[in-house]
């Protein structure tokens, strides 16, 4: 009952810091008639698709499912995580605008880029719990980093190439490509190693953070 609470309360969490950022687009584009960061929405939808598919995943999994259908699940969640932490990237649309304040630019991006990585965090400790049920704590911790990584790849790939995830759906031999280019003459694509690496370092830091936080909770807990 505890955890069905706490689940419960996470979500409406979320649910309700996604609305305030909503808020803040609307709010700007009613006050200067000006369409300016709606994409911001669209990046938040994206975002909390590998949450719904981690927790999919996760209620399958305590349900005893398995087989194609989790395999299936699990894939098309690495192939959208990157879309949550994505959000954070958004800054370089941060600009002197003479219609809003800088300042309520900047903390409506920040808000943003703080649900999306909350939003990819949720979905990676979900899978993450998975995985560690499955095949053990230092599989489950294999896993997380290297899907982080994955997801920085997914980042640069996003933000500087300009491909997202359905490019993977209806073009399968577009990421193949990259990766073979990259694998020939890997010192040739600099850029895309310092940002992969960048972010997995960041995002791994703040994860291990955050997953240190929700473990010293649940231990208080058990206390009680």
């Amino acid at each position: 009952m505890r955890r069905s609470r706490r689940r419960l309360v996470t979500i409406l969490g979320l649910f309700a810091g996604s609305l305030f950022c909503i808020a803040l687009v609307l709010v700007r584009n009613i006050h200067t008639g000006d369409p300016t960061f709606r994409y911001l929405i669209w990046n938040l939808f994206l975002a909390w698709i590998p949450f719904a598919l981690a927790v999919f995943v996760y209620d399958r999994w305590r349900r005893r499912g398995g087989g194609i259908l989790m395999l299936t699940l699990g894939a098309l969640w690495l192939l959208f995580f990157p879309n949550a932490p994505y959000i954070a990237t958004d800054f370089v649309h941060l600009r002197h605008d003479p219609l809003a304040p800088f300042w309520y630019d900047a903390v409506t991006i920040a808000a943003f880029a703080w649900m999306g990585v909350l939003l990819g965090f949720a979905s990676l400790y979900l899978m993450q719990t998975v995985v560690r049920q499955w095949r053990g704590p230092v599989v489950g911790w294999i896993f997380a980093v290297v899907a982080i990584g994955l997801g920085s790849l997914g980042i640069y790939l996003g933000r500087f190439l300009r491909l997202n995830s359905w490019d993977a759906l209806e073009h399968p031999s577009v990421i193949p490509r990259i990766a073979h280019a990259v694998a020939r003459d890997p010192f040739a694509y600099q850029e895309a190693i310092a940002v992969t690496l960048l972010f997995t370092v960041a995002l791994t830091l703040a994860y291990f953070l955050l997953y240190s936080f929700a473990a010293l909770q649940l231990e208080l807990d058990g206390e009680r």
